[in-house]
């Protein structure tokens, strides 16, 4: 059973470039939503009730959009541009989708569990990639696809690409051999030997010709 999807009303924006600055100040959210067979269109969305979605979606969301009261449309949540210090949303591109026509994302992978060769062995947990591509119809689009770490019991133990859960109606696209997560072992830093002379050993050579060197100019200075 399909479930409501979430949301969003939007207007039309004349207000581009820098002076979107305003917009920002009045509590509003600069966007833009294209497709395809439309021309992309500037909107502003209510940054109160985008951060209260936000909060809530995870990525490759679908949103129900409607722009000047217009019949809502379900788009895509394709990209979100975060203030870097804020964290507060700058602007959201949206994507206008066909609900038959498959869409190929990049889905983020996210571990779960725990690993024996981090935990007891004290290594580090490695993530070569973070998301992977996938093919499926946009509301049949995962917005994570999880992992165990359970299975890393040693340093050689790995996870793949073609380990992940992935299901039935979503097609993978990324080459299976790619290693998700791996356990990398800790360094161990070797001792420093001290160069010193151990007790009863002769000094070298050169030291003590130098030495007795040094004595004989000291004699025959006086």
């Amino acid at each position: 059973m399909a479930t409501a999807r979430a949301t969003l009303s939007a207007e039309h924006r004349e207000i581009t470039g820098k002076t979107v600055a305003r917009l920002r100040r009045a509590g509003k959210v600069p966007a833009v939503v294209y497709g395809h067979g439309i021309d992309s269109s500037n909107i502003s969305l209510d940054g109160h009730d985008f951060e209260q979605l936000r909060r809530h979606l995870g990525s490759n969301a679908l949103v129900d959009l409607s722009i000047d009261g217009k019949k809502a449309r379900p788009v895509l949540v394709h990209d979100i541009h975060v203030h870097p210090v804020n964290r507060r949303t700058l602007h959201v591109d949206l994507f206008l989708v066909r609900m038959t026509e498959e869409m190929t994302v990049d889905v983020p992978v996210s571990a779960i569990g725990e690993s024996p060769a981090v935990n007891l062995q004290g290594g580090t947990l490695l993530h070569p990639i973070e998301s992977v591509r996938v093919r499926a119809l946009p509301d049949h689009l995962p917005q994570v696809l999880e992992y165990s770490i359970d299975g890393l019991v040693d340093f050689d133990a790995t996870v793949h690409v073609r380990d992940l859960v992935v299901p039935s109606d979503v097609t993978l696209l990324t080459d299976g051999d790619e290693i998700v997560a791996k356990v990398q072992a800790p360094r161990v830093e070797e001792a420093a030997v001290p160069a010193e002379v151990a007790e009863g050993e002769q000094p070298a050579e050169g030291a003590e010709g130098e030495s007795a060197g040094q004595a004989s100019e000291g004699g025959s200075e006086g």
